[in-house]
């Protein structure tokens, strides 16, 4: 495979090329209500060109095909000449690195029976059925990959990179009467089929919560003193934040370049966030991204005070800072965009118990369900919530929607707790129509003063 690469790679005209190719196979088995909704292993293999001509743009050829990889480089080439972009492109600092990355699983799910995946999804499924007879419908999902990726470039880089990742899901959605409700468990990571066994804990928990929720009242809305638990302040971080600081949008968008001005002051000094794509056992770890740049902890916000954001190569020298290994792409059918890895709140130094003492009427809420952001305005749904009263933990309440400003919200979190951890959750991240792409997320519990609450 590594001649073949270098090969077409010595025939490239244009002033960069890079190669990147996928070898992928996978198995995703899911139930819904008392049906198997299907069961397939899916090999995949192909892999994508890049050529750069610093005075016209990037060309791009995906193939599926290896034996017409040098074709692919001309015609990549070919496209670039054709581009049309509206200044020369350079590219940031490229370290030239040799290296074969492998993984080891303690249970590799490649050598478990297809029958073996089955039972297990089926045995969540059957918890999430058999949990209440309120529950109305379920969806219990196994989904495991295993690729080898090949990456190399015109300056001298190659890198073959072994990536696992299994994940579980399970949903229920429970009823009483017209009053309809749902909750939903996960959980993720590149390890082996180990990481997912034994979690009979995580369909009960989602079973019993839609369960609750028939019971719940909904939110009086109005403006509150909101403590979000870890799942909730690390999408928020990740969905509010994080998108704002990868620098493609940033450098594209006027409004958003005038927000994200380094030395700007986003919150307290007790705030600090960053990016680190080398935390290991983290969905969005890798040691290089996928133009071969490695991974590296990246300080977002310090103090307060915004330092940095997320580059690729391009972005880095359009604006004059360094690369941060943040160029991904969910496939070899797309070229890497800036994305982040594992995006997170830091630490604190508040219990849980100090953050609510003092809150006379409030709202713990918790999880997410689905959101929206528009440049610094957002809207968040938790996926369940709690009165706060008196500074203990109260009646349960739903539709809870939280929404606002980003800047005044960062301004008024005035806490954050000492309990961080990171989320191992499924799903993935959706940008420039690349979606699901694995990410991390982690915090602690936080406190926003004065967040508007939607509801009754």
């Amino acid at each position: 495979m590594r001649d073949k690469i270098q090969e077409a790679l010595k025939l490239s005209k244009a002033d960069y090329t890079e190669i990147r190719i996928e070898d992928k196979e996978s198995t995703r088995i899911s139930y819904r209500g008392k049906d198997l909704e299907n069961a397939n292993a899916v090999i995949d293999k192909g892999g994508v060109v890049r050529c750069l001509s610093r005075q016209h743009g990037w060309g791009v050829a995906t193939f599926n095909n290896l034996d017409d990889l040098k074709n692919k480089v001309e015609q990549a080439y070919q496209c670039a000449l054709v581009a049309q972009s509206n200044e020369p492109i350079a590219l940031g600092y490229g370290e030239v690195i040799e290296e074969h990355i492998q993984v080891e699983m303690k249970h590799d799910f490649r050598d478990v029976s297809m029958a073996a995946k089955k039972s297990l999804a089926e045995n969540y499924n059957n918890i999430l059925l058999g949990s209440s007879d309120k529950i109305i419908d379920t969806n219990s999902v196994y989904v495991d990959s295993f690729s080898h990726i090949y990456f190399a470039n015109s300056e001298g880089t190659y890198i073959e990179e072994e990536r696992p990742s299994v994940v579980v899901a399970a949903s229920a959605i429970a009823r009483d009467g017209d009053n309809v409700q749902q909750s939903h468990e996960s959980c993720a990571g590149p390890f082996g089929f180990e990481f997912v066994q034994d979690r009979e804990e995580m369909p009960r928990t989602a079973a019993r919560r839609a369960v609750e929720l028939l019971s719940a009242k909904s939110v009086v809305g109005g403006q509150y003193t909101v403590v979000a638990d870890q799942m909730l302040a690390g999408v928020f971080i990740h969905e509010a934040f994080g998108h704002l600081s990868e620098s493609d949008f940033v450098y594209e968008n006027p409004k958003a370049k005038e927000m994200m001005v380094l030395g700007r002051r986003f919150g307290k000094d007790i705030l600090n966030v960053y990016d680190d794509g080398t935390i290991p056992g983290q969905r969005g770890t890798h040691r290089y991204d996928d133009e071969g740049t490695p991974t590296r902890h990246n300080d977002l916000v310090k103090a307060g005070v915004l330092v940095g954001r997320l580059h690729s190569r391009e972005t880095a020298a359009k604006m004059g800072e360094n690369v941060t290994g943040n160029a991904r792409a969910v496939s070899y059918r797309f070229p890497p965009i800036v994305r982040m890895t594992n995006t997170a709140i830091e630490n604190g130094t508040t219990s849980f118990e100090d953050m609510i003492k003092d809150i006379k009427l409030g709202i713990y809420a918790c999880d997410a369900y689905g959101g929206e952001t528009m440049l610094e305005n957002f809207s968040f749904s938790s996926g369940h919530a709690y009165m706060i009263r008196d500074g203990e933990i109260a009646e349960m309440v739903k539709d809870v929607i939280l929404s606002g400003n980003l800047f005044t919200t960062l301004q008024n979190i005035d806490a954050i707790g000492n309990d961080f951890k990171w989320l191992a959750v499924g799903g993935g991240c959706g940008k420039g129509n690349q979606s699901p792409l694995p990410v991390g997320m982690g915090a602690p519990h936080i406190r926003i003063q004065n967040v508007v609450i939607g509801g009754q």
